[in-house]
């Protein structure tokens, strides 16, 4: 089967900011495939999207099993023919309480070497499609910049794994870009903000549908869009 509408794959997606971006591709024509590591969280997730009419699917992934991974370019190829769009949101955040060295490794586990995994499985199919897409989804405390100045970030807000791990993908994102010059590809970091999910708790600034928004916006960007950025509101913001 090949589709003729783009199509999407959304990491972590069964709740939160990667089912917020689901939504928002989904209502711009996207054919939207959500992730999770449990189908029992996932497939409500979807039927949640196909009710607002919304062409929506769900593929079991936990991104640090490589079986699920190396499982997903023939899920793709064999369903929908293609893979315009790979947004990398799954991640975990360990540090609160103080990190151990299990949890800093799974933060690594999760938040580095996922990604670069699963985009690297399915590079043939983003590499084939019109435009491909890649965004991975970092943070604004992944940043040397901001992370070294007192004044814009509180000490209690400096994390040793996540931070480091965001500024990894980061790191992650720019060979990325460089590796995919002269291809349809274009690979960028975003920012969501501080927004009101179980990580950013409550007293965050944004609403989830404002959260998502620069993570859409990377993965529907024109052909004159910029790659191997690091992004949010448009903005971009320093390494």
């Amino acid at each position: 089967m090949a589709y003729d509408n783009k199509v999407a794959l959304i990491t972590g997606a069964n709740k939160g900011l990667g089912l917020e971006i689901a939504r928002q591709l989904g209502k711009q024509g996207v054919t939207v495939v959500l992730s999770a590591r449990d189908a029992a969280k996932g497939e409500p997730a979807v039927a949640i999207l196909k009710s607002e009419g919304i062409d929506a699917h769900f593929v079991k992934l936990e991104v640090t099993e490589e079986a699920d991974v190396d499982a997903l370019p023939g899920y793709f190829g064999e369903k929908f023919g293609r893979l315009d769009i790979l947004v990398n949101n799954a991640g975990v955040e360990r540090d609160r309480g103080g990190i151990t060295r299990e949890g800093f490794r799974e933060t690594y586990e999760t938040n580095v070497i996922a990604p670069y995994f699963v985009t690297q499985a399915l590079l043939p199919l983003l590499k084939a499609a019109p435009a491909g897409r890649i965004v991975n989804h970092s943070s604004i405390l992944g940043s040397l910049t901001v992370i070294g100045a007192p004044d814009q970030v509180a000490a209690e807000w400096l994390g040793a794994a996540y931070s480091s791990s965001k500024a990894a993908l980061n790191m992650l994102t720019v060979i990325q870009m460089r590796q995919l010059a002269g291809t349809n590809v274009k690979v960028n970091a975003a920012h969501p903000g501080w927004v009101k999910t179980d990580l950013g708790g409550d007293g965050a600034q944004l609403e989830v549908t404002d959260g998502a928004k620069t993570a859409v916006e990377l993965a529907l960007l024109p052909e004159d869009g910029p790659t191997g950025g690091y992004f949010h509101g448009g903005e971009t913001l320093p390494w």
